[in-house]
């Protein structure tokens, strides 16, 4: 199974949470009914159902590279304004549309200047949000700061290492670079509650993402100590739930 693959299980590790990011960002674009919205990196559809929800478009279309996502998104999204396609960022269709946006998929686009730029060119607006992977982002902070501990060989794989940009000096810098002249940002902070700690470890299992991939390449004692690594520094309550909060920073042109 391919890190990107299969949507039910990417929907329990981080798609949960960008369902509660997308209505704030949907309401911070302030974007009129009736027009046509383009959603790249559609995943499992969680911003394409916040935006037909929320938005009143004319029609949504949503592309992402993996077919096992869009089918998730064409199971999960039951609207006939919504269409899915298996397409990837730098395929874009020609539109034009009114809106385009991207949700947690701008840092997974290695050109991303160039995808930003196509997307200028078929659309009159451009948003995106990305995770604070450096700092905010806690179910992830937590388990890579425990990996740099455990196995400060693989610091490589810290995503707030790979993905720097993912701040709002980070993003405003690669929209005026792709041609945008008006460009504003905002952070949306989320809570992400877990029952238990098991509750919180077993997405890390699946294998979909970044974390949960580097984990499956984990021999079974280094995934045991990386567990318990990660467990001995979460804040777990007397009850045994656990209370973090995930902050994504948003951006449009």
């Amino acid at each position: 199974m391919s890190e990107w693959s299969s949507g039910g299980i990417y929907e329990s590790y981080v798609g949960r949470w960008s369902r509660l990011v997308a209505p704030e960002f949907i309401g911070w674009l302030q974007q009129p009914g009736g027009l046509r919205w383009l959603d790249v990196g559609c995943g499992t559809g969680a911003l394409t159902s916040t935006i037909l929800g929320a938005a009143d478009p004319a029609s949504v279309l949503g592309v992402d590279p993996s077919e096992g996502f869009i089918g998730y998104a064409q199971q999960a999204v039951n609207d006939p304004r919504a269409a899915f396609e298996v397409r990837s960022a730098v395929e874009l269709p020609d539109g034009p549309y009114d809106v385009v946006v991207a949700g947690l998929v701008l840092n997974f686009i290695p050109e991303r200047v160039e995808a930003l730029r196509r997307m200028r060119e078929i659309s009159t607006t451009v948003a995106v949000y990305v995770w604070d992977y450096a700092g905010g982002m806690q179910l992830m902070r937590y388990f890579f700061d425990a990996m740099a501990d455990v196995r400060p060989q693989d610091r490589d794989h810290d995503e707030g290492r790979r993905f720097p940009f993912c701040t709002p000096e980070g993003l405003e810098g690669l929209f005026r670079e792709a041609g945008f002249t008006e460009v504003r940002t905002r952070e949306i902070v989320v809570p992400t509650e877990f029952a238990s700690f098991d509750d919180y470890w077993q997405p890390f299992l699946g294998g979909q993402g970044v974390a949960p991939a580097y984990l499956r390449s984990l021999d079974p004692a280094d995934q045991e100590a990386l567990r318990d690594a990660v467990r001995s520094r979460l804040p777990i309550s007397v009850d045994g739930s656990i209370s973090l909060t995930a902050r994504a920073w948003a951006a449009a042109g």
